[in-house]
């Protein structure tokens, strides 16, 4: 790895984020009765898309916009202005990734032609309605006016073409409701907002959640790691591997997800008894096995549709062997339009031959004279990978991210010395069951819970 370069400025990079955060603050105050402050950074908005295809069409909504007269094209002008500017950031920081690990990238695909769309009338009364939370700003939001969302998400869930949208919408709705009113708050989350805005609006529009291009792969998987994404109400495992088809073609690297509905009383090792039963590539990383997949469908973004009836346990495999031996040969995947995002960066690497630093609490590994920032904090709570394990590490498979204008890794795995032999502890150690005595009580801990809520629907189901 050129470890060098995570450090060295991107070019356009800081231009591009100035542009979107001027933006940003627009919507703080809304669009209702802008004020002179607030052309400022429309303008902004303007300046960075000129000699673009958007150029004309973002002027004209720019224009709008600061005289308060915007319509539904005007801000869905703005909101395409701002991701492409999201997306041209993503771009050059995934370029600079290619620099730093030397891996491949595979090519773009067209997406699938799209046949029906899904009902025109939900996803304008959506556009709608994100419009009327676009002419309030963040310091205007009410309780009236974020309920307007709740029939809008009840008309989408039943289809599930609108699954996605629906899902963002009502998370979104929850966020603002949670803040309301928008008046007497003290901090607001302004480009979290802006990009969870400006996202639902582009994806109401016509084709935009057109199903990408589906092959098939055949042949060995190799996991490395395992990244667990959790919330109040659901939890998400990703599994980062490498593909090796049966043909002969070159390695590359994919994912596979499994994630289900949970109560908020869940957490920890809990998580896997939910997710355990969805996906039984699950077993094999815990097992530190290969996984032999036939006929299973990938998109072209590299994301494996799981199917358990096309996947068997192979033959053991080490994750760091593979990442030692395959890893730097596997090209990455694309990211399809809508996704290009820096927080969608999640780039699998293998450091080794570091010296661990701390500096106020945080953790960073010295690689060739050059600091690499650690995030400890991401590890789940449902695994062996401790801040401290990573502390006391020799080598490490992690996930390259972009995070408060760095670049950070995400360990997922890492190899220390316990008794003069070298072991490795692994984030999803854990995912398909245990007999580590801390994983153990874990999981029964986690078991009583579950029954009891099990048992408990089952009383209301039947009343």
């Amino acid at each position: 790895m050129r470890t060098d370069l995570l450090s060295d400025p991107v070019d356009g990079l800081d231009e591009a984020l100035a542009a979107v955060d001027a933006f940003d603050r627009v919507l703080v105050a809304g669009l209702l009765r802008p004020q002179p402050a607030q052309t400022d950074g429309l303008t902004a908005l303007t300046d960075a898309v000129v000699g673009t295809p958007l150029a004309s069409r973002v002027a004209e909504a720019a224009e709008k916009a600061a005289a308060g007269a915007a319509g539904e094209e005007h801000f869905v002008a703005l909101a395409a202005a701002r991701t492409a500017l999201m997306g041209s950031a993503h771009d050059a920081l995934v370029a600079r990734v290619g620099d730093v690990t030397g891996r491949p990238r595979a090519e773009a695909t067209a997406p699938a032609a799209g046949g029906e769309g899904p009902a025109a009338n939900v996803l304008a009364a959506a556009r709608a309605w994100l419009c009327d939370i676009a002419r309030a700003g963040w310091q205007g939001i009410d309780h009236e006016l974020v309920a307007g969302a709740a029939p809008v998400v009840s008309a989408m869930l039943p289809d599930p073409l609108l699954r996605r949208q629906a899902t963002l919408l009502d998370g979104f709705a929850a966020e603002l409701a949670a803040s309301c009113p928008g008046a007497t708050l003290e901090r607001v989350p302004v480009r979290r907002w802006a990009d969870l805005w400006s996202r639902a609006l582009l994806l109401t529009l016509p084709g935009a959640t057109r199903a990408s291009s589906t092959a098939t792969a055949t042949g060995r998987l190799l996991p490395l790691g395992v990244d667990v994404q959790e919330h109040a109400t659901a939890v998400q495992a990703q599994v980062h591997a490498v593909f090796e088809p049966a043909d002969g073609a070159a390695p590359r690297l994919v994912r596979a997800a499994v994630s289900a509905p949970k109560p908020d009383t869940v957490v920890g090792a809990g998580l896997w008894q939910l997710l355990r039963p969805r996906m039984s590539l699950l077993a094999a990383v815990s097992e530190g096995r290969s996984m032999e997949v036939d006929a299973m469908p990938v998109t072209a973004e590299g994301d494996l549709v799981w199917d358990d009836e096309r996947a068997r346990a192979g033959e053991p495999a080490d994750p760091f062997a593979t990442a030692r031996v395959i890893l730097s040969t596997a090209s990455d995947p694309v990211t399809v339009p809508l996704d290009r995002h820096p927080v969608r960066i999640a780039v699998p690497v293998l450091v080794e031959g570091y010296a661990v630093e701390h500096d106020d609490g945080a953790t960073a590994f010295a690689v060739a004279g050059h600091r690499m920032a650690v995030d400890t904090d991401r590890a789940p709570v449902a695994g062996p990978l401790t801040p401290e394990a990573v502390a006391a590490s020799g080598a490490c498979i992690g996930l390259l991210r972009w995070d408060a204008g760095a670049f950070v890794l995400q360990p997922l795995a890492v190899e220390t010395t316990v008794r003069k032999k070298t072991v490795a502890v692994h984030a999803g150690a854990w995912a398909g069951g245990t007999t580590d005595k801390v994983g153990v009580r874990a999981e029964k801990a986690a078991t009583d819970s579950v029954a009891v809520l099990r048992e408990r629907a089952g009383r209301l189901l039947r009343k």
